[in-house]
């Protein structure tokens, strides 16, 4: 009996992906992603991967003969953040969304962010 492999969290590959791109020196095609990544991924699932994050925001493309080049506009924390953003967005009482979030964070994070808000790190 073939045991199924592990799926993935959401957003683990769009994350790695981001990592290969934001380590790259310039542009990269898919088949050089491809390459970069620890996990024997189809070339298929690269570019889908690569134009989802160009679709968000995360990369940015050059045309690259008859394929793209992509370099990250976002680091890991860069994709978090505008997730974030987005869902924040996508409410329409902010106020509670954002006071839920402070309350529910732990003494150091709320700590950390109010030192942020001050501008201090």
């Amino acid at each position: 009996m073939r045991k199924e492999p592990a799926r993935r969290a959401p957003g683990t590959l769009e994350a790695e992906v981001l990592g290969v791109l934001g380590n790259a020196a310039e542009p990269l095609t898919p088949a050089e992603v491809q390459a970069k990544l620890a996990d024997d991924l189809a070339y298929t699932t690269v570019v889908t991967i690569l134009t989802r994050l160009h679709d968000k925001g995360a990369a940015t493309r050059e045309k690259h003969g008859r394929s793209y080049r992509y370099h990250a506009v976002d680091d890991e924390a860069g994709l978090a953040a505008r997730k974030m953003a987005k869902v924040l967005d996508g409410e329409p009482d902010r106020d509670s969304v954002l006071a839920r979030f402070v309350t529910q964070l732990s003494d150091s994070d709320e700590a950390l962010l109010r030192s942020l808000l001050r501008g201090k790190k």
